[in-house]
């Protein structure tokens, strides 16, 4: 029993540090003193101790948050890109292209060699005829 209670107080301090770590497991770890593989067999074998993990992971996103809104409120530019390219996706906010493709596409083949690079491109662009 004596050794059930120990765990316990490793599990709760595990917690702790973790809230303090923000889900950082190394860093909590460290700080009770415990490895982290211990702390992954807890996660395994205690549905307890896993859920109250699994919470810290959602606080450590609103903190993050929070912090991101601070910094938006401050006018920080690339904090905003940030935000407009996370959540404003919906809208254009977006980097990359989207192309649609329709048609058929047949085999073609590249060859890149020094010299004969700009040649082969060349005739590909000419609908595979020679200049």
């Amino acid at each position: 029993m004596k050794n059930l209670a120990k765990t316990d107080a490793h599990k709760k301090a595990m917690v702790s540090a973790m809230i303090a770590a923000l889900g950082i497991v190394s860093e909590a770890a460290e700080m009770c003193g415990i490895c982290r593989g211990q702390h992954y067999q807890w996660m395994k074998d205690d549905p307890d101790y896993k859920e109250q993990i699994d919470s810290i992971a959602d606080m450590a996103i609103d903190f993050a948050e929070s912090a991101l809104k601070k910094k938006i409120e401050g006018g920080d530019t690339t904090a905003i890109i940030f935000y407009l390219k996370t959540k404003g996706k919906r809208r254009g906010y977006i980097e990359r292209a989207e192309v649609e493709q329709s048609g058929t596409v047949t085999n073609i083949q590249v060859t890149v060699d020094n010299d004969k690079t700009s040649e082969e491109l060349k005739r590909l662009i000419n609908g595979g005829e020679a200049n």
